[in-house]
């Protein structure tokens, strides 16, 4: 058992206000300079609707990710010989369009113009080549479902489902989708840079770039599937959302985390078996990609686990604040957090709680009393194809536990007394729900920020160890 540690985050989809509080300190703080007015570490998209960059979910179109090829893991973009072979070729990159090209507006035009018979009008113009442009893209185009009668039909979340159907005013749904880099536990940028420029960090797990290597190749972004690795044009390097370290290092929270309104963010640290990973992502069956991922997550009340853990170096406060991590809790504790396309196999730490929306048919007070979850305004179908490789079920056990929380707050509240049928049927005790209705519902900040400080006396010099951080070639087919 190789122990280690990893700060991650949970966000619930059911209270995002899509109001993009979290992306603005993010592109101020980190973002702020030339060659990054494209980049937005943290983006809020809308779904149904393809997204930013321009359907980053399709891997058919950018092949990025992991593929297991007869239990092998490989990357789709191919390895090692195949990037030599084409080093300065990389036709897997988004281009700048489907980003979008950054623009401002001539406001001198409008505070300089002489008195004129007619109101003058400031016209956009790229912020990368100066020259004037008409905006036909952005950032967040798609928002509250703009334009999804056209976009709409190109979102691969759609698989397998009549998506005219849920693309008429009648049937419509959206909620929002907030979006970092998922600092994988198997980041398939890491694995694709051929100078050995990103690397994850041993003490917590964040994935970084090392300016000084990075040689601009490029096959970071294309090889990322969440595609959350920039390009900067102007220094000629890559860049990526680094999980506010300076601020978790000191024990706070990330910029998105502390300014968020909806306060659906939640930070902890997850304890892992690092020598499970690569069988994990090996997993033959997509659908089976996420079981496995919850098996290497390791209890961190566990002895055993405490005793691997301090001899693998890893502190006391790291090992206290697993123990209380809202993170462990709705992710592995009570499942009713989900990773994004665990069919991507890079194993994200990003997990999401899927939002529960209005019943089509029934009201709350009978859903669970047949074991199953009514029909719902957001198809569990679409929701499976974004976080658990279109496999309904854990989709499903997450929205029932939800509902069963909901139904049973309300009959303690507003009831003739506890509804514990509810409870039975989802096989959560009273005390679990109320606990998870503290945190889903009114948990303060130290609730849902339990960041320890790091430790710097206990780690390992990590700047020299940064270029082993590489997949060994006897694990992984490089072909």
């Amino acid at each position: 058992m190789n122990v280690k540690a990893q700060i991650a985050m949970v966000l619930n989809l059911d209270k995002c206000l899509g109001c993009h509080t979290c992306s603005i300190p993010c592109k101020h703080t980190w973002t702020n300079r030339p060659g990054t007015e494209y980049m937005w570490f943290n983006d809020v998209e809308t779904k149904p609707g393809i997204g930013y960059p321009r359907q980053w979910e399709n891997q058919a179109l950018y092949r990025g990710g992991w593929e297991s090829k007869d239990g092998r893991l490989r990357l789709k973009a191919g390895g090692r010989i195949e990037k030599l072979l084409r080093i300065f070729r990389n036709p897997d990159l988004p281009n700048l369009e489907d980003y979008y090209d950054p623009w401002t507006f001539d406001y001198e035009i409008l505070t300089e113009s002489p008195l004129r018979k007619h109101q003058p009008s400031a016209r956009s113009h790229s912020l990368i080549t100066g020259q004037k442009m008409e905006v036909s893209w952005g950032p967040n185009w798609e928002d509250d479902l703009a334009g999804v009668h056209r976009t709409g039909a190109e979102d691969v979340n759609f698989r397998d489902i009549d998506r005219s159907i849920y693309l008429t005013f009648r049937n419509v749904f959206m909620f929002y989708l907030p979006r970092i880099c998922e600092h994988c536990l198997n980041p398939a940028c890491v694995a694709s840079c051929p100078s050995g420029a990103l690397y994850k960090r041993d003490e917590d797990g964040i994935v970084l770039v090392d300016q000084e290597t990075c040689r601009g190749w490029r096959y970071c972004v294309s090889g990322c599937p969440y595609k959350k690795v920039y390009f900067n044009w102007a220094a000629g390097r890559s860049e990526k959302c680094l999980f506010c370290y300076p601020r978790i290092e000191a024990g706070l929270p990330t910029l998105c985390a502390e300014t968020c309104v909806g306060r659906i963010r939640y930070i902890g640290v997850l304890l892992y078996d690092a020598d499970r990973i690569r069988q994990a992502a090996s997993t033959v069956d997509d659908r089976q990609v996420y079981h496995a991922h919850l098996e290497l997550l390791l209890d961190p009340n566990d002895p055993d686990v405490v005793r691997e853990a301090k001899k693998n170096g890893i502190p006391d406060n790291f090992i206290e604040k697993a123990q209380a991590s809202p993170v462990y809790k709705m992710a592995v504790q009570w499942r009713v957090a989900l990773p994004p396309h665990p069919e991507f196999r890079t194993l994200p730490m990003v997990w999401y709680v899927p939002p529960l929306s209005p019943l089509v048919h029934l009201s709350e007070r009978f859903l669970l009393h047949d074991g199953e979850i009514p029909e719902m305004r957001i198809p569990t179908a679409y929701i499976a194809n974004l976080l658990s490789a279109g496999d309904e079920r854990p989709v499903r056990f997450a929205l029932k536990r939800l509902l069963a929380m909901r139904q049973y707050m309300r009959s303690l509240h507003v009831g003739d007394g506890p509804d514990l049928e509810a409870l039975r049927q989802t096989e959560l005790s009273s005390t679990a729900v109320e606990e998870m209705y503290h945190l889903l519902a009114v948990g303060k900040h130290a609730d849902r920020y339990v960041v320890p400080t790091v430790r710097r006396e206990g780690v390992e010099n990590l700047f020299e160890a940064q270029g082993e951080t590489g997949l060994p070639s006897t694990d992984y087919d490089w072909r």
